[in-house]
C-alpha cells in the first residue's frame, strides 16, 4: 500500500513515526514528512513556519508544493493529512476535486472547537475519515460516521509517567521549535538560570537542528545541559518553563509542574487574540475547563513573559496539586491513538 503523507509540523512527525509502528512493512509513505520515514519531497526544516507573516512570505512555494503533492496522490491508494491545516485543507479540498472516490483521512484535526468553525463544513466535504484526538472535538460535527474519537497520541509515545512529585534539583527547559520562539524565550531563560544558581538546567533542542543553526538562534547557551529527549528530562525534571504548544501537554501528562509562556509577533498575536475564543491556550487547561475544573498551569503572554513572573510561579505553584491533577488528565484522555489510526488506514 501506497500512502500519500503531508505531515508539516515536527509534532505531526514524532506522531507519524510512533503510528508507523504499526502498520504493515509493506505500506510506503511518499510527501512530506521527516526523513527518517522514508524520502520525502522536501526537508521539513525548509518548511517551518511561524504566523500569519511568515505564512505569507512562502506563498508561492506552499501552492507549487500543493500541486506536486496532488501530482504524487494519483499512484497512492491513500491520502493521510495531518495537522497543518491551512495547507491540508487547500490540498484536501484539490485531491478531492482531482480524485472525487480517493480516501483522504486526517489525524491530528484542525481546532475548529477553538476558531473558524466552517473548517468543520470543509472536512466533512473533503475527508472520507476524521481521526479525533480531543475527547469534546466530535460534538461539532454533523455527520457524526466520519469522526471518531481514536484517543490522543501522546499516550502512545510518552513511556513513564510521575506517581510522587520529587526535588531533583533539575529545571528543564523548553523555548519551542520555531525560530521565532526560540529567539524570545532564550533571553528570559537565561535570566532564570542566573535566579537559580544551584540547580541543574536542561534545554531541549530538537535533534533535527545543526551546530550552526543552533549557534545562531539559540545565542549563549553555555550555563545549560543540552538534552534532545524531551521525555526523559521532563521526568527526571522537578520543574519546567515551556513554551506554548505540544510540550505543555507533554509535561501536563508526564506530571512535571511548569509554568507556560508565549511570546508571538505583535501582530499574530492580535489577529490570533481576535479570532480565538477560548479563556485558555495550554490544552490541558482546556480540558480542565471543559470538565468544569480550575486551570492545571499558569499562563503568561507577550509582556507578561518575564523572568520574574515566571520564577514567581517557579517558587508557589502547589506541585503536589499538580501531580494529582495529571493523573486525572490521563484518564479524561483514556489512551493512545496510533493503533486505532493503524487499523483505519488499513481497512
Amino acid at each position: 500500500m501506497k500512502i500519500l503523507v503531508s505531515a508539516l509540523e515536527t509534532s505531526s512527525n514524532i506522531h507519524l513515526k510512533e503510528l508507523k509502528k504499526y502498520l504493515s512493512d509493506e505500506v510506503e509513505f511518499v510527501g512530506v514528512f521527516d526523513k527518517e520515514l522514508g524520502t520525502p519531497l522536501y526537508d521539513l526544516t525548509a518548511l517551518a513556519i511561524m504566523g500569519f507573516i511568515d505564512a505569507l512570505k512562502k506563498l508561492r512555494f506552499f501552492f507549487k508544493l500543493r500541486d506536486e503533492l496532488v501530482e504524487l496522490a494519483k499512484d497512492c491508494d491513500k491520502v493521510l493529512l495531518m495537522d497543518s491545516s491551512g495547507f491540508n485543507l487547500p490540498l484536501a479540498k484539490k485531491l478531492k476535486e482531482t480524485y472525487p472516490n480517493k480516501q483522504i483521512i486526517y489525524y491530528i484535526l484542525p481546532q475548529a472547537w477553538a476558531w473558524k468553525k466552517k473548517r468543520v463544513e470543509k472536512l466533512q466535504a473533503y475527508c472520507t475519515k476524521l481521526c479525533s484526538i480531543i475527547p469534546f472535538e466530535e460534538e461539532l460535527y454533523t455527520k457524526k460516521d466520519l469522526i471518531t474519537y481514536v484517543g490522543h497520541p501522546l499516550l502512545d509515545e510518552i513511556k513513564h509517567f510521575k506517581q510522587t512529585y520529587e526535588k531533583t534539583n533539575k529545571i528543564i527547559y523548553m523555548p519551542g521549535s520555531r525560530k521565532t520562539e526560540i529567539v524570545n524565550h532564550m533571553p528570559v531563560f537565561r535570566q532564570i538560570v542566573k535566579e537559580l544558581p544551584n540547580k541543574k538546567h536542561i534545554l531541549i533542542i530538537p535533534s533535527k537542528f545543526d551546530q550552526e543553526y543552533i549557534t545562531r538562534v539559540y545565542g549563549d547557551i553555555s550555563d545549560f545541559t543540552i538534552s534532545n529527549d524531551a521525555h526523559k528530562s521532563l521526568i527526571e525534571a522537578e520543574f519546567g518553563f515551556i513554551c506554548s504548544g505540544t510540550a505543555t501537554l507533554e509535561a501536563s501528562l508526564i506530571g512535571t509542574p511548569f509554568v507556560m509562556s508565549y511570546v508571538a509577533k505583535k501582530l499574530d498575536y492580535f489577529i490570533g487574540r481576535l479570532f480565538v475564543k477560548l479563556p485558555y491556550i495550554g490544552l490541558a487547561n482546556i480540558f480542565f475547563d471543559k470538565m468544569g475544573k480550575k486551570a492545571i498551569h499558569k499562563e503568561f503572554f507577550q509582556e507578561e513573559v518575564t523572568f520574574k513572573n515566571l520564577l514567581d510561579e517557579y517558587h508557589n505553584m502547589n506541585k503536589e496539586n499538580f501531580l494529582n491533577n495529571s493523573k486525572i488528565l490521563r484518564e479524561y484522555l483514556k489512551n493512545g491513538s496510533s493503533k486505532n489510526v493503524a487499523q483505519i488506514i488499513q481497512n
